[in-house]
């Protein structure tokens, strides 16, 4: 079983579930997205090779930042185990959105500038 799941989306930032059962990508393919992405394995095992051959293997709890058009692939899970992964794509030059300061009831608070 192989799937993706988007669990929330916006315009510039898309969580998803993926659950790979000995998944690798295709031979000769190579993700190059446009966006940067956060990833933590939740369980299994995997390794991701980047381009140029340098391979990084992630167990439960590990997690890497991927640039936006870093080369990649899977280049290997667990066959017969269940691999699940969180992967969180966010556009960098994207300004975060307003936050609220304060819960409903209490008093507004201002807002603090960080550097």
């Amino acid at each position: 079983m192989n799937g993706l799941q988007t669990l929330i989306e916006a315009p510039s930032l898309r969580i998803e579930r993926i659950v790979s059962d000995g998944h690798v990508s295709p031979p000769g393919l190579w993700y190059d997205q446009s966006w940067a992405e956060w990833v933590v394995l939740l369980r299994g095992q995997a390794t991701l090779m980047f381009e140029g051959g340098k391979l990084t293997e992630l167990g439960v709890g590990d997690h890497l930042h991927i640039p936006a058009r870093v080369r990649h692939r899977v280049e290997w899970t667990v066959p017969g185990q269940l691999t699940i992964w969180l992967a969180i794509h966010y556009d960098r030059e994207a300004k975060p959105s307003p936050v609220a300061t304060s819960l409903p009831g209490e008093e507004s608070k201002p807002d603090l500038e960080t550097s």
